[in-house]
Formats: C-alpha cells, sequence, structure tokens
C-alpha cells in the first residue's frame, strides 16, 4: 500500500469558509474524507500548520520513509527559502499543489521556492488539484 501525505500550510485550516468563490465551500476534512474514499488502497495522511518551522519539521519527518508528498505550502511557497531548502534535502518526491491559479493572481504568488525541486506543481484546478496530484504517485 502506498502511504502518501498531503501537507498544507497557513490558512488552508480554513477552507470552506475563507474566500469560498475562490477555495470552495467544502472543507477540507471533507474533501479528505472522500480521497480516502476514492483510493481505498493509498494510506492518505493530512498535516496542517500555520508555522513555517512546523512544515519544515514535517517534511523532514516523513521524507525519507514516506511514497509521496503533496505539499501546498501556501503563502510560504513564495517566501520560504527554508521549505524550499526542506524539500531538496529530502528524498521523497513531492508534488507541489495550489488550489488557485497562483499566476492568475498577484506578482509575488509567480515565485515559488518549492517548485525547483517539486517532482511536479498541479495549480488552478481547485481542490482537484489534489486529486491530480495523488495520481501521479499511481
Amino acid at each position: 500500500m502506498k502511504k502518501l501525505i498531503i501537507i498544507n500550510g497557513p490558512n488552508l485550516n480554513l477552507l470552506g469558509t475563507r474566500e469560498p468563490d475562490l477555495y470552495g465551500s467544502l472543507s477540507f476534512t471533507e474533501f479528505l474524507d472522500k480521497l480516502k474514499s476514492k483510493y481505498p488502497d493509498i494510506d492518505i495522511e493530512h498535516f496542517q500548520s500555520n508555522v513555517e518551522g512546523e512544515l519544515i519539521d514535517k517534511l523532514q519527518e516523513v521524507g525519507f520513509s514516506y511514497d509521496g508528498i503533496i505539499l501546498n505550502a501556501a503563502a510560504y511557497t513564495h517566501t520560504s527559502v527554508g521549505i524550499g531548502d526542506a524539500v531538496k534535502a529530502i528524498k521523497v518526491p513531492v508534488v507541489e499543489v495550489h488550489i488557485s491559479n497562483t499566476f492568475n493572481r498577484e506578482k509575488f504568488r509567480h515565485k515559488s521556492y518549492v517548485s525547483p525541486n517539486a517532482k511536479g506543481v498541479i495549480l488552478g484546478f481547485g481542490l482537484q488539484s489534489y486529486e491530480l496530484a495523488i495520481q501521479s504517485f499511481i
């Protein structure tokens, strides 16, 4: 059984209530339950933190033993050299995911410190971006 983890960064705990026109009205917990039902042969874990260091700690914790990491570092994508360095330092492949198309947003969101070390990047497909990332590991 493949073991994947979805790591979500700041403010993604507010999905379902935060800017529903941009992020949708489904909470991440509801969406995760649907993913787990759809992919029963994959062990899908989830971790979310608003704290940069906790995200780095989790990447280092799972980055040598899981089959894949789906990372939505949210705003830290565009500001955190530390998260980018953590992705580079681990052995497990990372798919960078964003719910919105970051290139349709503010200019500072066009730069990612994660992308140069990611297996791939999926963005702009809403919560479906996570499922596309799962499929990339199958």
